[in-house]
């Protein structure tokens, strides 16, 4: 209740600002209705031990500038285990309706890798001020829920300096379910680290199985994929590529028990 009404104060007080500047445009969001807004973290596979991220708060651009705090409780989450369908919930209410441009991560202080058993400080120059921005135009109609999947590209977000630093440079897809379908299977044998890459045109999306085997690539747009099992170089098995899997708006393709073969 403390969160919603606070939610509500701020856009009271931004529309309020709004129309008073800007007398003949209509607001960009709406304060006396809401719609449902989930957002879930997870990570595209990198090649680190651990990577540590400080999440302080999750802040909502509406396109005409006003903007929303969502007051999450903050968090370092661990990216690399945010993969074979796991994921971290950072928020899950409502949220004034209307057209948003922009989601933004601000982040605290508490941010490194571990790459070799060594724990090295991941330098996020603007991201504790204005905040990791990802990039959505979403209008978010009253009364439906967005469940939106902020996928965190670890390989491609940080860079190694010339001084032994590690630098955040952030690279995140923004998807939602409406949008988007999904692909889950399970590989045998379940006991070898197992990279599953689907991959359209200019879209990639990858995760690792779990433990059991199981998978689950969230946030893939619809289309035909092609579909890359690989385990680790270090074993020989040979990769699997399956070709015209196919992913439908809402739905989870289910691709089954797949076989590693030596």
């Amino acid at each position: 209740m403390k969160s919603l009404f606070r939610l509500s104060f701020l856009s009271t007080l931004l529309l309020i600002f709004y129309a008073c500047n800007n007398d003949d445009d209509t607001p960009s969001f709406n304060s006396d209705q809401t719609a449902q807004l989930s957002l879930r973290l997870v990570d595209a596979p990198g090649d680190y031990e651990h990577v540590y991220v400080d999440v302080r708060d999750v802040i909502i651009k509406y396109n005409g500038d006003e903007e929303v705090s969502l007051d999450i409780t903050p968090e370092v989450y661990d990216l690399l285990e945010l993969t074979a369908g796991v994921s971290a919930l950072l928020y899950d209410n409502e949220v004034p309706s209307g057209s948003i441009s922009q989601i933004r991560l601000v982040l605290g202080d508490d941010n490194s890798i571990v790459v070799d058993g060594e724990t090295i400080p991941l330098a996020t120059p603007s991201a504790q001020q204005s905040g990791l921005k990802v990039q959505v135009n979403q209008t978010l109609e009253p009364g439906i829920l967005y469940d939106y999947i902020l996928d965190f590209d670890v390989d491609e977000s940080i860079v190694a300096q010339g001084n032994g630093g590690y630098l955040l440079k952030p690279v995140i897809r923004a998807s939602t379910t409406a949008e988007s379908g999904a692909i889950a299977g399970s590989i045998f044998p379940a006991d070898i680290q197992t990279m599953i890459t689907a991959t359209e045109g200019e879209t990639t999306i990858s995760s690792y199985a779990n433990a059991t085997g199981e998978f689950l690539l969230s946030g893939v747009p619809e289309g035909s994929y092609t579909v890359t099992i690989a385990s680790d170089n270090d074993l020989d098995y040979q990769p699997i590529i399956i070709e015209n899997v196919n992913v439908v708006q809402g739905d989870i393709t289910d691709m089954g028990e797949i076989e590693l073969e030596p």
